[in-house]
């Protein structure tokens, strides 16, 4: 079987479901694990992708007003790789390349691949999709395993925190400039690490929020992870941050509880790594508890 997978949550699921020998091809955005760095790009941006957060949010702004794609793909490449299955998304036209292009492509080139789409917006989403990879791929079974595994570790962090005394209010920040709260499994999350979500329900997309409604909110705890940047790119565009006329009387940084994490690697990704972000939060909202589920590197307390 020769697999394609255009979604880096997905790419992730087949390594991790011991098939990483099977992709012949990813996205420009698959980074983990590191050995597919190597595989042949399916995808690119149509758009500067290393701007600021606010520059990003204004040409994605600009192309889906004008009905223009985000993302393209790379015919050549597609028919050259020949692949038995292409792994896709439908959950969101901004994160990476939407199916019907996918699709579309197939069609242009007269190629014969089956397109299996992943469209999770909460942990259940999630667990299906995982089954519907696994069921691509020829290994259902191990595909309801795993499901099963991720499923006892998520409950086993509930149970952990279910000890705390007090539970935090809690706000997600997705995006930086405009700011935006994470939505869709996120909320699912901090209740299992330890946490009160914030003005976002579990399902929900990721929607933009001013300032003041967020000060209204009052957060005990704020924690940054802009979709599809490193800890290196948040921390770089914090000056955006404090220059909110808000931000020095919201509860969480006057009383040091901001934090930056790796929304890339983690919470934007509806992939394997899910797990590990739900311990990185119960660390960050429990650190009496759950401390020793922080691995270095995935977080940084925001100094004021």
């Amino acid at each position: 079987m020769r697999v394609v997978s255009l979604v880096p949550a997905a790419t992730e699921l087949v390594c991790a479901l011991g098939r990483a020998a099977a992709l012949v091809g990813v996205s420009h955005e698959c980074d983990f694990p590191p050995e597919v760095s190597t595989l042949p790009k399916v995808t690119r941006p149509r758009f500067e992708a290393t701007g600021t957060s606010r520059t990003i949010d204004e040409q994605v702004r600009r192309a889906l007003a004008l009905g223009e794609p985000l993302y393209e793909v790379l015919p050549d490449m597609l028919r050259a790789l020949l692949p038995d299955v292409v792994l896709v998304q439908d959950q969101c036209q901004v994160c990476a390349l939407p199916a019907s292009q996918v699709e579309e492509a197939r069609a242009a080139l007269r190629l014969q691949f089956e397109v299996v789409k992943l469209h999770a917006h909460d942990l259940e989403g999630i667990w299906s999709d995982f089954a519907r990879v696994a069921d691509a791929l020829g290994c259902g079974a191990e595909g309801r395993q795993f499901v099963e595994n991720c499923q006892g570790e998520l409950e086993a962090v509930r149970k952990r925190t279910a000890r705390a005394r007090y539970r935090p209010a809690v706000l997600c920040l997705e995006w930086l400039d405009p700011p935006m709260v994470a939505g869709n499994w996120m909320p699912e999350l901090v209740d299992i690490a330890g946490g009160r979500s914030l003005l976002a329900a579990p399902g929900n997309s990721s929607r933009p929020c001013d300032w003041e409604t967020i000060l209204a909110a009052a957060p005990e705890v704020l924690i940054l992870m802009p979709c599809g940047f490193p800890i290196e790119r948040t921390l770089a565009e914090l000056d955006v941050l404090r220059a909110a006329p808000v931000w020095s009387r919201l509860p969480a940084v006057r009383n040091g509880r901001t934090y930056v994490t790796d929304g890339n690697a983690y919470f934007n990704r509806p992939g394997p790594r899910i797990v590990d972000s739900a311990r990185i939060l119960a660390g960050l909202l429990q650190p009496g508890l759950c401390a020793h589920w922080l691995p270095d590197g995935s977080w940084q307390r925001v100094a004021e």
